[in-house]
């Protein structure tokens, strides 16, 4: 025999809607859940818990703003803040079901985080509490969502992205440091080049990481400023003038976090310049972790017929059909996640333009790309910082063996004989497959011994003059 769903009947300005007996929503909710059944893409898993713990940090604050204020009683704002802890630490997740496709506010989403602290809150002292008039008090759907992207991306920064960027930079430190002294083949337009020391291409590296790094800290800084206390269209009506202060005093308490009034309200919800900057920042990490992932992947190639300059990590059989066969699986799969991260800042930037007057009206897809990204280069960097370049291994024999028949050692006869006289020397040593030092000892008047020390790759790291 089929179970009967068991509902209740809720109520809200279009009238009766029935609700999941034992959901913690309410109406709006209820209709929101309806109407947008088009991805399954919740804030929630596995993108997206940190912007539920933004609703959290937001309904907390905003009652103890508003308690403090003298505008909402003491049992009520307690109860609402107690609710609101909950949300913040995860106990009630189940109970946001609703799509990341749906008003462009993110109307819905903040009626859910409502709708929930209401049940919870009035489950608490036994009284009425209105999500609208008490848990959404001083604050409208259009301040809130946005001031939500703002504490959840910084979130994520502080726990994943940062830490793993400092990962990453610091086992390529660690690995430069390690490799001081082994060279190899350099390559311009993957084609063999002048020599180069492994550390100072790791350096490369490095350096691009921390210029990133700087960038992400100053996008990271601009989130501090928060849209709360705007409301609905920036002039802040129905809430009090000192109410972002306290609001701000409150997320700082409960976070750690040194946030502050929006300097502008009207820019902070018609705008989500801040996302655009934060999202550019990253998407621009993504391209210098996808470059080093291409060089280990160039460099790791063969081990016969490639480059095999360095041997990545075996981590797994590289194919269904041929024995033996080993990939570079970690590149790859970052990759993947830094291209995925490209497709996100263009989502992004498509949705911040859509600030039509004093409201920006893609606001949850921002908030659900933006947090992708930050996730997924913060999952990302660390894998391929200890499954790679902590555990690669340099091939002597292929180096060293590349370096000597390298005819564009001949770079280094510039000086003495001409750029001519030398691409003579090399086109010579290309065609007769010898090396570049036999061949410079029959064409020119230099002697063995000078030659040896002119074409040592040893000497050809740093400036000749």
């Amino acid at each position: 025999m089929k179970k009967t769903q068991k509902f209740r009947t809720e109520k809200d300005s279009f009238g009766e809607v029935k609700v999941q007996k034992d959901a913690l929503w309410g109406a709006q909710t209820q209709r929101a859940l309806e109407n947008f059944p088009i991805s399954g893409i919740k804030f929630r898993f596995p993108f997206g818990r940190s912007f539920i713990k933004a609703l959290g940090v937001i309904k907390f604050s905003a009652a103890s703003a508003n308690q403090d204020l003298g505008l909402i009683s003491a049992k009520k704002a307690n109860a609402i803040k107690s609710s609101a802890k909950m949300v913040l630490n995860g106990e009630v997740d189940e109970h946001f079901p609703l799509d990341i496709f749906q008003t462009g506010s993110g109307t819905s989403t903040n009626m859910n985080a409502n709708e929930v602290i209401a049940t919870l809150a009035s489950r608490k002292i036994g009284i009425d509490i209105s999500p609208n008039d008490d848990v959404n008090m001083s604050q409208s759907s259009n301040d809130t969502i946005p001031t939500a992207i703002c504490l959840s991306a910084m979130f994520d920064m502080e726990e994943f992205l940062l830490p793993g960027l400092d990962l990453l930079i610091d086992e390529i430190d660690k690995k430069s440091k390690k490799l001081k002294g082994k060279l190899k083949t350099g390559r311009t337009h993957l084609m063999d080049a002048m020599p180069i020391d492994f550390s100072q291409e790791l350096s490369g590296w490095s350096a691009q990481l921390k210029s990133c790094r700087e960038s992400l800290k100053l996008a990271n800084k601009r989130m501090l400023e928060l849209p709360q206390g705007g409301t609905a269209i920036g002039t802040g009506v129905n809430s009090h003038k000192d109410f972002p202060k306290n609001f701000c005093s409150s997320v700082e308490k409960l976070t750690g976090l040194k946030v502050k009034p929006a300097s502008n309200f009207f820019q902070g919800l018609s705008s989500q310049d801040n996302s655009a900057e934060l999202s550019s920042a990253v998407k621009n990490l993504s391209l210098v972790v996808m470059k080093i992932c291409n060089d280990l992947r160039w460099m790791n190639s063969g081990p016969l017929t490639g480059l095999s300059d360095i041997e990545l990590e075996a981590l797994q059989p590289g194919s269904s059909i041929m024995p033996g066969k080993v990939n570079p699986v970690i590149p790859e799969a970052v990759s993947m996640a830094c291209a995925d991260v490209v497709g996100n800042d263009v989502t992004i930037s498509l949705g911040v333009q859509s600030g039509n007057f004093q409201l920006n009206v893609m606001l949850p897809v921002i908030a659900y790309n933006l947090l992708k990204s930050i996730n997924l280069m913060g999952n990302a960097m660390p894998l391929l910082a200890t499954k790679c370049i902590k555990s690669f291994k340099v091939n002597d024999k292929s180096t060293t063996e590349n370096l000597n028949k390298n005819p564009i050692l001949v770079t280094a006869l510039n000086p003495i004989i001409g750029y001519k006289k030398s691409a003579e020397i090399a086109k010579k040593a290309y065609a007769e497959k010898r090396a570049i030092i036999d061949v410079a000892e029959e064409m020119t008047t230099i002697e063995r011994k000078e030659l040896e020390s002119l074409l040592d790759p040893k000497n050809l790291i740093k400036p000749y003059f």
